[in-house]
């Protein structure tokens, strides 16, 4: 059973920077695909981004591509986002996921979940 926490969520203007954490508990993290999913006020939740636990090889919503970064330091079970160039359409709730199995980019297929880090963007 993983456990997961995020972290870093907070205020910031657009064309700001945050980084998000996400620290794993009771697995083994290092053979977990890890990603990253959005939920913006009214809206489903999409797929933000992800990185295979094998090569470390990420994957990315195309709104978000070049601007975040998805990476992972086995060493403290934690992955990471780095968010640069904010806009406020990047305002929403993001949740850490992780699987055992191949990456997806669906959120049906992840069954081990964060609570979620805020956050928002202003204009």
């Amino acid at each position: 059973q993983v456990q997961l926490a995020e972290s870093g969520g907070g205020l910031v203007q657009a064309g700001g920077s945050l980084r998000l954490s996400c620290a794993a508990s009771g697995g083994t993290f290092s053979r977990y695909n890890m990603a990253w999913f959005r939920q913006a006020p009214g809206k489903e939740r999409e797929f933000a981004a992800a990185i295979n636990w094998v090569d470390r090889s990420t994957y990315y919503l195309d709104a978000v591509k070049g601007r975040f970064t998805i990476s992972r330091d086995n060493a403290k079970n934690t992955v990471y986002l780095q968010m640069n160039s904010l806009k406020p359409e990047d305002t929403a709730v993001y949740y850490c996921a992780a699987r055992a199995t191949s990456i997806s980019r669906r959120e049906g297929e992840y069954g081990y979940w964060g609570q979620g880090t805020q956050v928002t963007v202003s204009s």
